[in-house]
């Protein structure tokens, strides 16, 4: 009895460590990610000039969907590595955002992609609902179809009988909630159209700019700039679709690894579901001069090094 108690003491001891090891990896990363964040939005809030183009509009939107969708994310987390266990009309709530938000990714790179296509095709005479102040209709729409899936998720919900909505504590998770198998099917139809529809819209613009550039002369550039950012929204939705090959990569680690379940659905989560959230927005906002120059001079530590050279000068 001693040798088992010992050996239980290790094991509990060596998953309290692991748990620790994966919280001290994803914390540091979501701080990381915040501050560029907070940043860039502290950016477009202090100058006037982004407010006047579609483009950074609906990047700024995309900054927050990402930030809600990552925050989502990195608290059910670290409820489920804490067995934070609550009940479901708590736990619903996260879901749903965390769900909503993931489906509106792909449906804003989308939506970037159609707005440099009518900006090169459409210059003097853009759409309504595309001009600066009125891109609010398109986020709006945006945000509605994000919604469909959750809705009809939890419309399909089916708990157990001894499960109460308002009491029950449950660990919050989607599997705690996804457990009929219309709804697992459900969620890969929609999953997979809503990508499809996406790389379709992606590739037509690509395609029908990558044209116009063997026509226009006079403005190659922008229109060759509006090629590169189309390529970057290919390259931002393939790193958004990485979170589907979870069962390829678990089959594949599980060939060549000998890992726990648990260590290969955190490989899995922070690989393919964190890290491309991470990268997506900044290499996008990192890539425009204009919101780096500006990202620079927002840096406190830039202020501090600005202010005495100010100081000198009136002091002269």
């Amino acid at each position: 009895m001693p040798n088992l108690t010992e050996f239980q003491g290790n094991v509990t001891s060596s998953k309290n460590v692991s748990i620790i090891v994966k919280v001290c990896v994803v914390i540091p990363f979501f701080c990381i990610f915040l501050y560029c964040i907070l940043l860039m939005l502290h950016t477009f809030a202090s100058h006037r000039q982004f407010f006047d183009s579609s483009r950074y509009i609906l990047f700024a939107y995309m900054l927050v969907n990402d930030t809600l969708q990552l925050l989502t994310s990195v608290l059910l987390f670290l409820f489920v590595m804490g067995s934070v266990n609550f009940a479901i009309v708590f736990c619903a709530p996260l879901l749903f955002l965390s769900t909503a938000t993931f489906q509106n990714s792909p449906l804003i790179l989308a939506a970037m992609s159609l707005e440099r296509y009518v900006a090169i095709f459409y210059p003097l005479r853009r759409p309504f609902s595309w001009r600066p102040d009125r891109i609010w209709m398109i986020i709006l729409i945006l945000w509605l179809i994000s919604c469909v899936l959750p809705t009809v998720d939890f419309i399909l919900m089916q708990l157990k009988a001894d499960v109460d909505v308002l009491s029950t504590p449950v660990l919050c998770k989607p599997a705690s909630l996804n457990s009929s198998p219309i709804q697992t099917l459900f969620k890969v139809a929609m999953n997979g159209l809503f990508f499809a529809v996406v790389a379709v819209v992606i590739l037509f613009t690509y395609i029908r700019i990558l044209l116009e550039t063997h026509k226009m002369r006079q403005d190659c550039a922008s229109v060759s700039k509006a090629l590169h950012t189309v390529v970057l929204h290919g390259f931002q939705l393939l790193l958004s679709m990485m979170a589907f090959t979870f069962p390829i990569t678990e089959s594949l680690i599980v060939l060549h690894v000998s890992w726990l379940q648990e260590n290969i659905s955190f490989f899995n989560y922070f690989c393919f579901v964190l890290l491309p959230r991470f990268l997506s927005p900044l290499i996008y906002g990192l890539r425009d001069e204009s919101l780096k120059t500006h990202m620079k001079r927002a840096r406190p530590c830039c202020k501090a090094q600005i202010d005495p050279h100010k100081a000198s000068k009136t002091m002269k």
